[in-house]
């Protein structure tokens, strides 16, 4: 059962949008259900409206997909759908990381990207999978905001998007959160130490977990104790 959250105004369809994204993440929205955005919306305390516009934005992005007169179905990957985004992911993040290597504008925020590494580490000792997701979408996505190419972030933001319910969750299964936060320790070590080889060898591992065989849809109510 989804569990009830009020959505106050600021803009309502990006505050729906981002409870979405989060009942994702929880794995409230499983791959394969459809949900009709009037329930959602009077479970979320708001208008049939600002959801529906936030479930089409999911839909852009290849994370929903509209199911006549019923509602909005969360998209099953396929196997070679996650093979498709892993092969992209690499192509796109791996470079353009590398070409952070040594940036004055990585260095000028290093304090607030070390801040955000300690996020790693303290989700991932409490188990907090949504802490953990906010984190990982603050350093990766940040990060390639300083190379100032709005176009990039997006395509990698939304491909993220589209696995990171399935991905992340199964580094939680495995017990490798704290590992995982310490790739991104090193990451960041590299990357102000200006070794681009380094980098570019860190994130191809760091994407490893795209291309298991073996993602399962998230349950996080039968998910094992992560801690």
């Amino acid at each position: 059962m989804i569990e009830q959250r009020r959505v106050h105004s600021m803009t309502l369809r990006e505050q729906a949008l981002a409870e979405l994204r989060t009942l994702l993440i929880a794995g409230e929205l499983k791959p394969g259900l459809i949900y009709s955005a009037t329930a959602i919306a009077t479970q979320f305390g708001v208008s049939h409206g600002p959801v529906r516009e936030a479930m089409l934005t999911l839909v852009n992005e290849g994370i929903m997909e509209p199911v006549r007169k019923q509602g909005f179905r969360v998209v099953a990957l396929s196997d070679a759908d996650r093979e498709n985004i892993a092969d992209l992911r690499t192509m796109l993040e791996v470079p353009s990381m590398a070409r952070l290597a040594g940036s004055p504008r990585v260095r000028a925020r290093a304090d607030d990207f070390a801040a955000i590494v300690e996020k790693f580490f303290v989700a991932a000792e409490a188990g907090d999978l949504i802490a953990f997701f906010a984190a990982d979408h603050e350093f990766h996505l940040g990060l390639l905001r300083l190379l100032d190419n709005p176009r990039l972030t997006d395509i990698v933001g939304t491909l993220r998007d589209q696995t990171r319910q399935y991905g992340i969750y199964e580094l939680a299964v495995r017990g490798e959160l704290v590992a995982t936060a310490q790739e991104h320790r090193d990451i960041l070590d590299a990357l102000l130490a200006g070794d681009a080889p380094a980098v570019e060898a860190l994130m191809h591992d760091h994407l490893r977990y795209l291309r298991w065989s073996g993602w399962s849809s998230p349950d996080l109510g039968a998910a094992p104790d992560v801690r």
